[in-house]
Formats: structure tokens, sequence, C-alpha cells
């Protein structure tokens, strides 16, 4: 176990230190992000999340400390109960198919979470547009983000996973509520006037009835002095509207991937990997995003999927379901989306009446 916290503090310190180079050292001005720089922080995040599949492909019972059998054959006791190891005795053989295994559900989970965070792009956007918020501080609002969703996935995936190891039917509620969410979003697919009203938002409302709101924004700053009394300012309000819009997908993305797996540490790294390549992601893809226009259509199917697969969860076990079959199928319904959005481009609806 202490092994286990060593491995996530190392984890949690490096991304954290990445972070604060990029916001301390290559980001000291608040400035609008080019394209080119959005670019370049979106191959560092997708070759870190590479590079630790592959380190998880090569050493990946390190994460859980495991140095022999015994340790091995209680990690998969208690995290993969589905799969069975290779050979009764032999270590090499076994921890060898661990790796595997965990690399695989790291890289479907990071897939998936990745995908599933393309639509929390679409509500940042229209967060930023409907507070007037500056381009120049959109990457500080979205550094601080970063930084509080990675405080509540901590506590949302290892409290699942807790409810999880002692109440196995959550996992049914968990696979009837993600089919509800893709058969709502399917629904709600063609819905294009949505809007934020500022003054309406429960969290401005709340703010605005136990704190005092300064009536502007004051450069990229959270709290103002005025007058000897501290106020937070609108830019502060945009900061936890977008905390609580995170934890709001948390509730469809972090169960969607404990479908792929049930060890919280992997759950845990595919998120952190997933919402970090958002970020840099938001600056790449906010202005091409809405030429995807299947998109919707793929990740509400993408969420029927998996919630169908946790409710039949033991018949696809029975029958020899493989988790390399959900990468394929997770690829495969992006992969449609996306080619039919180029395809079959949306038309434009004229505005003049005859």
């Amino acid at each position: 176990m202490n092994s286990e916290i060593l491995f996530f503090t190392i984890f949690t310190a490096t991304i954290v230190g990445i972070l604060l180079l990029d916001l301390g050292v290559f980001s000291k001005d608040s400035h609008k992000v080019s394209f080119k720089e959005a670019a370049i922080w979106s191959g560092v995040w997708v070759l870190l999340s590479l590079s630790f599949y592959g380190f998880l492909e090569d050493y990946g019972e390190k994460v859980h400390g495991i140095d022999s059998m015994t340790e091995l054959q209680a990690i998969v006791e208690k995290y993969a109960p589905d799969i069975k190891l290779p050979s009764a005795t032999d270590y090499e053989e076994n921890v060898e198919f661990y790796r595997e295994h965990i690399a695989l559900e790291y890289i479907t989970g990071y897939l998936l979470e990745y995908s599933l965070s393309a639509d929390n792009i679409f509500v940042i956007i229209l967060i930023f547009t409907s507070f007037q918020v500056s381009e120049r501080f959109y990457k500080k609002v979205l550094f601080w983000g970063i930084m509080g969703a990675i405080i509540m996935r901590f506590i949302f995936i290892f409290v699942g996973s807790a409810l999880i190891q002692e109440f196995h039917w959550i996992l049914y509620i968990f696979g009837v509520f993600l089919i509800y969410t893709g058969v709502k979003m399917f629904l709600g697919r063609n819905d294009e006037d949505e809007k934020i009203n500022p003054d309406k938002h429960p969290v401005v409302r709340f703010a605005s009835k136990h704190f005092p709101v300064f009536p502007r924004f004051i450069g990229q700053n959270f709290f103002v002095r005025y007058e000897n009394k501290l106020y937070i300012t609108p830019l502060f309000l945009v900061l936890v509207i977008i905390e609580f819009t995170d934890l709001v997908f948390a509730v469809d993305s972090v169960p969607a991937v404990f479908a792929v797996t049930r060890d919280p540490y992997i759950v845990f790294f595919s998120n952190i990997f997933a919402i970090l390549g958002l970020r840099s992601m938001f600056f790449f893809l906010a202005n091409v995003l809405h030429v995807f226009h299947y998109l919707k259509v793929g990740l509400a199917l993408l969420l029927t999927f998996i919630g169908s697969k946790m409710l039949l969860h033991d018949w696809l076990k029975a029958h020899g379901f493989e988790n390399y079959y959900s990468l394929i199928i997770i690829l495969s319904i992006l992969g449609i989306s996306i080619a039919a959005s180029l395809l079959f481009p949306k038309k434009e609806v004229s505005e003049h009446k005859a």
C-alpha cells in the first residue's frame, strides 16, 4: 500500500509540476493562445499519455508495488476478478500478462474519457462567450480549472471504487444512467440554441447572495480589494462554473471508465491525462469542432454502448468478450462519426425568406 501511495504521489507531483512550468515559465503574461502553441502542448500531452501507456506495458506492476506472486494474485482478485492468470507458478509470465492487461485498460479508458470530454469543450466555449471573457484569460482559468478537476476526480474515483468494491450492484445503476444519458444526448443532438444567462445561472445567483461580487472584470484577477473590502470577480465566478461543469461531466465519464476497469488508479490516470489533453485541445479545436456535427451522435452511441456493457457484464464475460473489443468499438464509433461529418457536411440554412 505504501508503494501505491508513493507512486501516486510521484505521478501527481509530476503532472502538477508540468502544469506549473507551463503557467509560470511559458505563460508569465496573459495572452491569447495561438494555434501553434495549442498544437505543441496538445502534442506534448498526447506524447506523455502514450509514454505512460508504454510504461505500463513494461512496468505496470509498479503501480501497486507488486513484487511477488501472492501480491499479484491479491491485486488481480481485487481489481480484475474477471481475468485468469496464465500460469499457476510462473511469476514472470503472469506479471507480463498483467502488464498488458492494465496497459490495455488504461489506453481504452483514456480514449473513452478523451472522447467524452469533447462535449465539454462546447460547454466551456459557451461559458466563456456568455460571460464575455477575454481570450487572453482563457488559459489561466483553464489552468486552475484543471487543478480543481484533479482534486474532484480523485475524490470521485476513489469513493466510487470503494462503493463498487462494497456494493457490486452499483455498476448496474451506472449502466442504466449512462444509457439514459446517451439517449438524452441523441434526442438533443440538434439543439443549437443552448445559451447561458449569466445573471440567472445558479452559481452566480448563489455567489451574489452569499459573497460580495465585483460588478466587472479586473484584468486576470480572481479577487479584488476595494474600499477595504474583498470582492470576488466575475472571472472567479467563471472558474467556479467551469469546475461545476466538470463535476457534472464526471458523473457521466467516470462511471463509463469503470466499465473498462475497476482499478481506481488506472481510472484516475486515464482521466487526468484526458482532461489535461482537453485543456490544450480546447484552443486547438475550439474553432473547428462545429465541423464534426455527427460527433454528438457518436458520443451518444458511445455512452449507450458502455452502459449496455455494464448491464450485460456477466453475459459478455460468459461469452468471451475481451477488453480490446471495447477499444475497437470505441475507435470505430468515433472514426465513423468523424468521417460522416466530413463526408456529409452540414448544410447551411438560408436566412432569406421568399
